[in-house]
């Protein structure tokens, strides 16, 4: 079954920007959005501002991509929830979010003898200590593609502010 999927650590807020955020944290988003600075037929317009670090690597498991990303994160572990704390005074927050797209078959798979297991993952002792030392959430999005016809993909915003990819019909 083609599976892709990615991972990302995302910091959102209506009031502090990505700049604002990257200042304060001294670590460089790999991706940011600005509050309300998208508009397309339908208006898609971003309802945060968010910083993000994002694992899209290819073969890995989701735990793989996961380390990934706290790889970079956790020597800034105290910032970060010092930042997450004053962004949920104002409706921010964090969230580490996970995206699957299951019988995706607009992606170039590898041989199925070389294919590793993209199914089983898990989330070890150090993941769970970082989201609880930040407050970060887990959120996991799963699509199943079978049947559908994909022209690409847009970034919608999803309640409460989370950036996710979703397929377009």
């Amino acid at each position: 079954m083609p599976l892709h999927q990615y991972a990302y650590f995302a910091l959102f807020s209506q009031h502090t920007s990505a700049d604002d955020m990257t200042s304060q944290l001294g670590i460089a988003a790999d991706e940011a959005t600005v509050r309300g600075s998208r508009i397309t037929e339908p208006a898609v317009v971003p309802v945060d501002h968010s910083w993000m670090v994002i694992c899209r690597e290819p073969g890995l498991r989701v735990d793989e991509q996961i380390t990934c990303i706290l790889d970079r994160l956790q020597p800034h572990t105290d910032r970060i929830s010092n930042l997450i704390s004053h962004l949920a005074n104002t409706g921010g927050g964090a969230v580490l979010q996970v995206v699957r797209y299951f019988n995706d078959t607009d992606q170039t798979q590898p041989d199925a003898a070389d294919a590793p297991n993209l199914f089983g993952w898990h989330l070890d002792r150090k993941v769970l200590d970082f989201l609880i030392a930040t407050g970060a959430e887990l959120d996991v999005d799963e699509y199943d593609m079978a049947g559908t016809k994909t022209s690409g993909e847009h970034v919608t915003s999803r309640s409460p502010g989370r950036m996710s990819r979703t397929p377009t019909a």
